[in-house]
């Protein structure tokens, strides 16, 4: 039996190795600096900036339905894009059921359409010149 005075070892996590760098070939400019928007990179948030890119407002029930979200994950997920200005929020009442309603923002919809352009411009320059 092991002495359980001993000292533990302890697992460090081994150092990731960096990704390599891709290189834009001359039509692609967008894609010249790798950085993503890493806001809208997340799943959920990149869910409901697309889900209200093509609507022109959508209820938290709403979203929640089309998403499959839980109330805690999209809640915590539309206030980072809010506090981004990524998308408004407006809470009203019908009756004295709160109804909150979600809209993109002119910066949102910039931010998402650059998003597509860069993932568009990587999966292009991961092909190749040949494909």
């Amino acid at each position: 039996m092991a002495d359980r005075g001993a000292a533990r070892r302890v697992a460090r996590p081994k150092a990731v190795a960096e990704p390599p760098t891709l290189q834009a070939t001359s039509g692609e400019a967008a894609a010249s600096s790798l950085e993503l928007d890493r806001l809208i990179h997340e799943r959920m948030r990149l869910a409901i900036v697309s889900a209200l890119a093509v609507a022109p407002s959508l209820t938290f029930a709403e979203l929640k339905q089309i998403l499959g979200a839980t109330d805690g994950n999209l809640s915590v997920h539309a206030r980072k894009l809010e506090d981004a200005g990524y998308v408004t929020v407006e809470k009203t009442f019908a009756g004295r059921v709160p109804r909150t309603e979600y809209k993109l923002t002119a910066a949102g919809r910039g931010a998402l359409e650059r998003y597509v352009v860069h993932m568009e411009d990587l999966i292009r320059m991961m092909k190749g010149p040949d494909r």
